[in-house]
């Protein structure tokens, strides 16, 4: 089945608004894209429209937090990643104030709008600010339990979604969740494939299908780009010929930049990164961009057995 990440984050966030009056949404104009219509229905009080002011949205969520606020802040990734970017790392991160920056409409989710509108950078961008975790849920019941977690704590936190329906990764009465640890989804012995968000589910595929050809392939789920995982990805590396990182993201400073600089230092072997280019994106849904570069189960597998039999 599928399902929406932002609607899980809104029923979540109305859960608990209901008993703790400190909980607080906050949008850029974007409260239908981030599925916040219900929230600011049932509680106009704990919500603040700032309008297409992205520097302001963080600003005032941090000063919110500052004053004892549980700020949830959301934009379009591709704007709040980079108009807002210094007050996410001076207002939030550096001012250590509870509040989640709430990326929407993440990677290309925005199609045929193009460059302007992509969030490609965004992985790199905000993993370099200290004290800002990052998180890119793959589906919507990782989502729920992520966003139960984050409710518990008081640090910054950057989060990526996407914009379309996801395919479930996990049963919704069975997900192995805890928090800053990835998720081991499948044993192999000779490829490890990792990935992260909405590549999660493709890499799902593509180690069945390579299994099924007689490459024993694991598959690990990075939802927590930041802080790493680093015990959990040497463990399931170790004894593997070839590690293949799947991002929807730029090639420089991502998931793969990040899993190779652990594996060169640690237990060196053939790292392999499939991303999006370094340059503008062609047009069209996400879904044709990803069959587009090889960002699909069949994409994954046709690349893993070109190197493993080159």
């Amino acid at each position: 089945m599928a399902g929406s990440n932002r609607d899980v984050i809104c029923d979540v966030l109305m859960e608990e608004a209901f008993s703790d009056k400190n909980v607080v949404v906050l949008c850029s104009d974007s409260r239908g894209s981030a599925s916040m219509t219900r929230f600011t229905k049932a509680f106009p009080d704990q919500f603040v429209e700032v309008g297409i002011a992205e520097q302001d949205l963080v600003g005032i969520a941090a000063g919110l937090a500052a004053a004892g606020k549980k700020s949830y802040a959301f934009s379009p990734a591709s704007f709040l990643a980079t108009r807002a970017y210094e007050q996410a790392k001076v207002d939030a991160a550096y001012s250590e104030t509870d509040v989640k920056l709430v990326g929407i409409s993440g990677g290309v989710s925005y199609g045929a709008l193009g460059m302007t509108h992509h969030s490609a950078q965004d992985i790199a961008a905000m993993s370099a600010i200290p004290g800002m975790r990052v998180y890119l849920p793959s589906d919507r019941h990782q989502t729920r339990k992520l966003f139960e977690a984050l409710l518990q704590d008081t640090q910054t936190a950057y989060i990526r979604l996407g914009r379309n329906p996801v395919e479930d990764v996990y049963e919704e009465n069975n997900v192995p969740f805890e928090m800053n640890k990835a998720t081991v989804l499948s044993e192999g012995t000779d490829v490890l494939l990792v990935a992260c968000g909405e590549m999660v589910r493709p890499i799902q595929e593509a180690a069945k299908l390579l299994n099924s050809q007689g490459i024993s392939t694991g598959a690990l789920d990075m939802y927590c780009v930041k802080p790493l995982d680093k015990e959990g990805l040497l463990k399931a590396a170790k004894g593997k010929r070839l590690i293949v990182t799947v991002e929807e993201h730029a090639p420089f400073g991502g998931l793969g930049s990040m899993v190779a600089q652990v594996i060169s230092a640690n237990d060196p072997k053939k790292v392999i990164n499939l991303a999006l280019p370094d340059s503008p994106v062609i047009t069209g849904t996400s879904k044709e961009v990803f069959e587009y570069y090889g960002l699909t189960g069949p994409g994954i597998v046709k690349t893993v057995l070109e190197i493993w039999k080159g």
